[in-house]
């Protein structure tokens, strides 16, 4: 799901998103749920349409957040540490965090990316790059 969200905002490239599917299929038995919805995000080439059958065939309740949030804020620190530009960042998280489950929008560290660019609009770009870069540390270095 990570990857999939993070291709449609164009934050991972097409071939990142494809090789994690690729390490997912590897490591899922055949006979699993979870390898059928692998197999239908493979072969389906239209990523808005990948993500509305991920939102519909996740099961929330059982969603490990710790895990999500983990993989999530790795992969949202490699984005920030290679973006020079604070508010372009801050444009593309705040619609990264439109983008993600209602359930997991109001609680943290994804509440964080709702309003973190708030400084930005009286020019305190340091407010706003302390607030990110406590968020990317929410699980530890």
């Amino acid at each position: 799901m990570i990857y999939a969200i993070l291709l449609y905002e164009e934050l991972v490239t097409e071939n990142e998103y494809n090789k994690q599917l690729d390490e997912l299929f590897l490591i899922t038995p055949e006979n699993d749920d979870f390898f059928n919805d692998l197999l239908y995000l493979e072969y389906e080439t239209d990523i808005k349409k990948a993500i509305v059958y991920i939102r519909t065939h996740i099961d929330y309740n059982n969603l490990d957040l710790n895990l999500f949030g983990k993989i999530l804020m790795s992969k949202i620190k490699k984005i920030y540490d290679n973006y020079s530009d604070i508010r372009g960042f801050a444009s593309r998280m705040f619609n990264l965090w439109k983008d993600l489950p209602g359930n997991l929008q109001n609680i943290e560290p994804f509440w964080t990316l709702s309003y973190a660019d708030d400084p930005l609009s009286w020019g305190d770009e340091t407010q706003s790059r302390n607030i990110y870069e406590r968020m990317l540390c929410y699980y530890g270095d």
